[in-house]
């Protein structure tokens, strides 16, 4: 038994002499989770300052920001489960940083008044119920209703189940406006070779409004990157065109194939408001309908104030429709009515 202990003590010596002391190995296993959260926190504070990654992925990031949130609980799992102090605290700058940057989304930002009710809807050109699609329309009463992916074959069919709640419309290419309201000057947009947006001028009690009616190209991702480019080509030209719009209030309705807080969008959304960003309650993701995971179809307006916003009951579409009350009398603070 001596003899044994004596030929092992040596090299029980070593292991001890080359082994960290314990309080270090428990410092070192929760660093990586630390670094990770504060990496985490970092993107969601200065993701506006990151430069454009290649096949637009900085694009497609922003559009998914919001559910960076999800790493946090996934952080805090691998913390408990490393026993790490330090990367618990560390979990305190993600979840501050998100809270700051989406925290006031979460509330309800909602108020009295309003002048009109305005609904956007994609409609899916594939929709199997178009019927069921109007009832669900004309539930919300709407004084505007924009629609998009109209074909030539289903196109007949929403004018048809829409006259009667709506005597003044127009629809040309893939979009259409039902009103409550004379409509006048109506005529298709030319942001593509073939026809994906259009202006009317809504004659309301308070004025002319100025009503787009836009769907953007799609988007894919794929083995390259986001593929944006052409959707981000048109919204530039849109974004020409809006800033040449002298009326002074103006409403763009439809889907934009991408969200609020894309930077490729910026051209477009900087000079509107959005209705969901202003006064809607939550994210009002609308896509897909059977569990949406992003909001791209929008309501912005400029020279009008949304007082509301939020989603309508899903349809046979993929797209969730979006809906808002404007007042046409309250401009928002820094907005003169006038194009940026």
């Amino acid at each position: 038994m001596t003899t044994t202990h004596q030929a092992i003590a040596p090299e029980t010596e070593r292991k001890t002499a080359s082994s960290p002391p314990r309080s270090a190995r428990i410092r070192r296993r929760g660093t990586a989770t630390a670094i990770c959260a504060a990496l985490l926190a970092l993107v969601l504070i200065g993701h506006a300052s990151l430069p454009d990654l290649p096949g637009h992925l900085s694009s497609l990031a922003e559009t998914l920001l919001p559910w960076t949130g999800l790493a946090i609980p996934a952080l805090a799992a691998v913390a408990l489960l490393r026993r790490s102090r330090m990367a618990a605290a560390a979990l305190v700058l993600p979840v501050v940083a998100w809270l700051t940057a989406f925290g006031g989304t979460l509330t309800d930002k909602s108020s009295p008044g309003g002048d009109l009710t305005v609904v956007s809807h994609n409609v899916n050109q594939a929709n199997p119920d178009p019927q069921g699609t109007v009832r669900s329309l004309l539930a919300a009463k709407a004084d505007i209703v924009a629609l998009e992916e109209l074909s030539p074959d289903t196109a007949p069919a929403y004018e048809r189940a829409l006259a009667a709640a709506y005597p003044h419309h127009f629809y040309q290419g893939t979009v259409g406006l039902w009103s409550t309201r004379p409509l006048r000057d109506a005529r298709a947009v030319p942001i593509m070779p073939w026809t994906r947006a259009m202006r009317a001028t809504a004659d309301t009690p308070k004025g002319p409004l100025a009503v787009y009616v836009v769907h953007l190209p799609s988007v894919r991702v794929g083995p390259t990157g986001f593929g944006s480019g052409a959707r981000n080509d048109v919204a530039a030209v849109l974004a020409d065109i809006l800033r040449a719009e002298h009326a002074p209030r103006t409403l763009v309705m439809g889907d934009f194939n991408g969200s609020t807080d894309d930077r490729a969008l910026r051209p477009l959304t900087s000079g509107m408001v959005s209705a969901q960003s202003s006064s809607g309650d939550g994210f009002g993701l609308t896509w897909p309908s059977s569990f949406p995971i992003v909001r791209i179809d929008q309501i912005l307006v400029r020279g009008a104030k949304p007082t509301a916003s939020w989603t309508l009951p899903a349809t046979a579409s993929d797209h969730l429709p979006v809906a808002a009350r404007i007042d046409l009398t309250a401009v928002p603070a820094g907005d003169t009515g006038s194009p940026g």
